[in-house]
């Protein structure tokens, strides 16, 4: 379905992401690990045309996504949905016109000017809310909810764009354990129960383990590792994190239940 061929990405004479080769033939759910400023936002930013790649080539079901542009480039746009750490909602709007703003790439600029929505769209809306578990909050303003919430409702107007693929840069980087989990949660069942494709940037490995089919692990712009949960061990991880043997997987943990061993 999905093909990275030597993806580079350069900044003057620094090379973000260099030389990423990475193939994903059926809808799975990668997480995608390793430090801060290793390249994993910059992947995804490709991968979205947010970012124009240096060099390479993005193929996705046999379309050369690095060479759209125009229309072309905002339907792709439109059907590789982005989510990010800061959620990017309006906080001052009601959280089902925060979750309507998903279909913007499809209507028409008078209609978006006088935020006219068909009837059909606001129920769909509300039905990915009630999906999410957060639907009572439809008519309260997105910076009345908790960080969970606002994820979630993040999560629900990339849905309203009804995506191939769902690429989440840091989803819960900003939230507690316990909002962590849900979030997580509600990724990996709409990867299984809809079929479509998430790739998810992480900072912890116990995230990336519980919840992703595949892991692929960056260093300094590089794919250094990329195998399931179970080929993710403990002396992988001090490769891609480059760290020694004082590196411990508890201090970054979301698991609730290792936070309390790790500081009892």
């Amino acid at each position: 379905m999905l093909r990275l061929t030597n993806l580079t990405k350069s900044f003057g004479g620094n090379k973000a992401v260099q030389d990423a080769n990475l193939q994903v033939a059926k809808p799975s759910m990668i997480g995608i690990i390793g430090r801060s400023g290793a390249g994993k936002s910059t992947l995804l930013r490709m991968v979205n045309r947010l970012t124009d790649a240096t060099s390479g080539q993005i193929v996705f079901e046999g379309n050369d996504v690095t060479a759209l542009v125009g229309a072309a480039k905002r339907n792709w746009q439109s059907q590789c949905a982005m989510i990010f750490q800061q959620f990017n909602l309006v906080p001052r709007m009601d959280v089902v016109s925060n979750v309507l703003h998903g279909t913007l790439n499809r209507r028409s600029t008078l209609a978006t000017m006088f935020n006219m929505y068909p009837a059909s769209d606001v129920h769909k809306a509300i039905d990915i809310l009630d999906r999410l578990g957060i639907a009572e909050h439809a008519p309260k303003r997105a910076e009345a909810l908790s960080g969970g919430q606002q994820q979630r409702v993040a999560i629900a107007r990339a849905l309203m764009q009804d995506p191939k693929i769902i690429l989440a840069d840091e989803p819960i980087a900003s939230l507690d354990p316990m909002n962590a989990q849900v979030v997580m949660q509600s990724l990996r069942r709409i990867h299984e129960e809809d079929g479509r494709m998430v790739i998810a940037n992480l900072h912890t490995l116990d995230t990336a383990r519980r919840y992703c089919d595949r892991v692929v692990g960056m260093r300094d712009g590089k794919i250094v590792f990329d195998g399931t949960p179970e080929q993710l061990t403990t002396s992988m991880a001090r490769e891609i994190y480059g760290a020694d043997t004082s590196f411990s997987e508890a201090a970054t943990s979301t698991e609730i239940q290792t936070l309390d061993r790790e500081y009892a």
